[in-house]
């Protein structure tokens, strides 16, 4: 057997929310979008200890580096999963970054965005396109 090296852990992918290809998560809520990272992301990080996030007002582009997440493993970009301006940002993370690891889809959000167009949302993957990638 050896040891879990390709662990198989079950992920929590919630079926209401879209991903991205770099594991960043996103809900809607009318034109607004709030990002995280996935529960994949945070596992395969280890420990978050500090997440740069952009400021709020600035225009964010799909696909672009947004920011980064520092972990005791590495450090990764955050990318923005659509295009906007930065709404609000999760300041709680500031002190207390490992909710990130403890609830990646609930406290553990990064920002929001204000969609410049909305329909991009659907050309994220979905649940079941995201844990194919994943798996």
């Amino acid at each position: 057997m050896g040891h879990a090296c390709g662990s198989f852990s079950v992920m929590n992918i919630p079926d209401d929310l879209r991903y991205t290809a770099e594991h960043e998560w996103v809900r809607i809520d009318g034109t607004t979008a709030t990002v995280g990272i996935t529960d994949y992301a945070q596992d395969a990080l280890g420990d978050v200890v500090f997440v740069q996030m952009p400021a709020v007002g600035s225009t964010v582009s799909m696909d672009a580096t947004v920011g980064e997440i520092e972990s005791t493993k590495s450090v990764s970009d955050v990318f923005a999963p659509v295009s906007g301006v930065v709404l609000t940002l999760n300041t709680a993370l500031d002190s207390d970054p490992s909710v990130v690891n403890s609830d990646p889809y609930g406290a553990g959000w990064f920002f929001t965005i204000e969609m410049s167009d909305p329909g991009a949302f659907n050309s994220l993957l979905d649940s079941s396109a995201y844990r194919s990638l994943t798996e």
